[in-house]
């Protein structure tokens, strides 16, 4: 009759299981509490809460602390700011601006010969296109 036996693991270098002691502390000391709400107390529970997290909100109520509130940027915002930016993206991508100038200095030479009228149009265009690029650029920083 054979024995059979079962092999020991090897030990685990001191390095590992430091790293794992320190993961496992992280873990306790950030112990997540879990709570089951109805649909409705939840959507009274995030209307008490506006401004906050649900987490601050209630840490806020259990502990009795005073928080400042902090404003929510509304949804639309961002809409905007990603719609503006895809705009000036666009803007940079076309080469408009920079077809006017050239037809702005060929007319200023006189290689291309143009009346006054379309020389004051091509003007105006260009400046139109700097300002919706000044436009744009400020939407984007005021949403940022």
């Amino acid at each position: 009759m054979t024995v059979v036996r079962k092999a020991k693991a090897p030990p685990v270098k001191p390095v590992f299981k430091k790293a794992a002691d320190k993961s496992q502390a992280k873990r306790r000391a950030l112990s997540p509490l879990t709570l089951r709400l109805s649909a409705d107390e939840r959507a009274k529970l995030e209307e008490l809460a506006v401004g906050m997290t649900l987490s601050a909100y209630v840490r806020a109520r259990v502990f009795a602390e005073e928080t400042k509130r902090r404003k929510r940027r509304p949804k639309d915002v961002v809409a905007d700011k990603k719609a503006a930016a895809e705009a000036l993206a666009l803007l940079g991508q076309s080469r408009i601006a920079s077809n006017l100038n050239q037809l702005a200095y060929h007319a200023n030479l006189g290689v291309l010969d143009i009346a006054e009228d379309e020389k004051t149009q091509i003007a105006e265009a260009n400046a139109h296109l700097k300002a919706i690029r000044v436009l744009l650029m400020q939407a984007l920083r005021k949403t940022a």
